[in-house]
């Protein structure tokens, strides 16, 4: 009976820190709720953090983004734009249905008029080739019918396309002809030789290349007991010119010169021709061609 128990203290069990039992039951459900509160602030936290994430996310290449256009009211499909799904595409920097500036169209290069012109002159008693052709020269004669002789590293626009009658080489004729950059032969003095073709609608075809500026040809030409007929035209269509020469009795010789302008790939072509034989073996005859 005089004994006590030291753990009691009326009907109250004593904890340590001298808190009684109905004071630990509220710390702990006071600690309780604090632990709750942290962890929903935590969450919350983590929830605005990855609403910011996705609100911010940059994409590396920009969308591009189709209008649905709505069903037209008779129910027919929408048909895609004319060009295919491409004709949609958004082009950066347009406003709606603004297109993208077509491309200048690139300069053309304008078209060379054909143009032709040609006089007839006396043959002069001596003619340098190699003055009056600085660009290219033919002479034929002085190695026979076939072969004629050519200025010497020349352009080779000059071109023998042949022609109707069999031809024959001579060697007097009125005027003489000297070079000094020739091939086969290196140079003349001055030597007489051409080619002829006789009777009626035989004759000679020449042809020299355009390059599109203006180019000067002289033909060198005759007739015997003929009337001689040139005709001049642009390949391609253009321009066209027809001279005569005639003698019914002896020779007779001319220098006829020719101006012409034409595109590049295009040519003057010169028909020589015994239009008319006054006698026996009329004919037509060429000695040479020379351009500058």
């Amino acid at each position: 009976m005089g004994q006590q128990d030291h753990g009691r203290v009326g009907d109250r069990t004593s904890y340590p820190h001298g808190l009684t039992r109905s004071a630990l039951r509220q710390l702990a459900r006071a600690r309780k709720r604090r632990r709750w509160l942290l962890e929903a602030l935590a969450a919350f936290a983590c929830l605005a953090a990855l609403v910011a994430y996705l609100g911010s996310e940059q994409h590396g290449t920009p969308r591009e983004e189709s209008a649905v256009l709505p069903a037209p009211p008779t129910g027919r499909p929408v048909l895609p734009p004319p060009g295919g799904a491409q004709a949609g595409a958004v082009t950066p920097g347009l406003r709606p249905r603004q297109r993208p500036p077509s491309p200048s169209p690139s300069p053309s290069t304008p078209a060379v008029p054909p143009r032709l012109t040609v006089s007839q002159a006396e043959v002069p008693a001596r003619v340098d080739l190699s003055a009056v052709g600085p660009v290219d020269w033919v002479q034929w004669g002085l190695l026979g019918a076939r072969t004629p002789v050519r200025k010497r590293h020349g352009s080779g626009d000059i071109r023998d396309e042949g022609g109707r009658g069999e031809r024959q080489s001579y060697s007097n004729n009125p005027e003489a002809y000297a070079w000094h950059d020739g091939a086969p032969v290196g140079s003349a003095d001055g030597t007489m030789s051409g080619v002829y073709t006789c009777d009626r609608g035989n004759g000679f075809t020449l042809a020299v290349a355009a390059d599109g500026q203006d180019r000067t040809v002289h033909l060198y030409a005759g007739v015997w007991m003929a009337r001689g007929r040139l005709d001049l035209r642009i390949s391609g269509g253009g321009p066209a010119s027809t001279l005569r020469l005639e003698d019914p009795h002896t020779a007779r010789t001319a220098d006829f010169t020719i101006r012409f302008r034409a595109p590049p790939g295009a040519k003057l072509l010169m028909t020589w021709t015994v239009e008319e034989s006054t006698g026996d073996c009329g004919n037509v005859s060429i000695q040479a061609v020379a351009l500058r």
